[in-house]
């Protein structure tokens, strides 16, 4: 492992991002089959979005070792897409996300890097919960949230678009 890889799970390594590798960012979060249901609008994020997510999720990584990291593939080091926690701007909670190339859809990618970042939350940090949202539409988005173990909670707008909302409470 490198010295921005956080961790491995049985096929992936999730690690924080470096900026020369936005390239990879414009084409995950370029494609509008992807970035369908990853903003309110559905639309394809712009460069200056994509700049701005990269900065705050390399801050985010080097101060606390949060961030949404890229996830790619043991086997040949190919990138997969991204999974991690950002901060959910209205309650400051940490929040689940991730996003996968199309052609890696339906692997169990998304469960494992989610399921591998809820193991590391509650083994290296202390606090006591984190959230995960999804387009009410997106339906693979929210069997990765309830195959990890999250429970719903509501659902509620989000930038006017109907998301359910799901909590993570540390074990007992």
């Amino acid at each position: 492992m490198s010295g921005l890889d956080l961790f491995e799970t049985e096929r992936l390594v999730l690690s924080g991002w470096r900026r020369e590798q936005l390239p990879d960012l414009v084409r995950l979060h370029g494609d509008p089959v992807v970035a369908r249901y990853l903003s309110t609008h559905g639309q394809p994020w712009t460069i200056e979005a994509m700049e701005a997510a990269l900065e705050e999720w390399i801050a985010l990584f080097a101060t606390r070792r949060l961030g949404k990291l890229r996830v790619t593939r043991k086997t040949d080091g190919v990138l997969v897409g991204r999974c991690g926690f950002g901060i959910y701007e209205p309650t400051g909670e940490p929040e689940l996300g991730y996003s996968l190339y199309p052609e890696f859809w339906g692997n169990g990618y998304a469960v494992e890097a989610g399921a591998g970042m809820r193991d590391w939350f509650f083994r290296e940090t202390e606090m006591p919960q984190f959230i995960g949202l999804a387009d009410v539409r997106n339906a693979a988005s929210i069997k990765v949230l309830e195959r990890i173990g999250m429970t719903p909670t509501e659902v509620k707008p989000h930038d006017g678009v109907p998301f359910q909302f799901y909590v993570m409470a540390r074990p007992q």
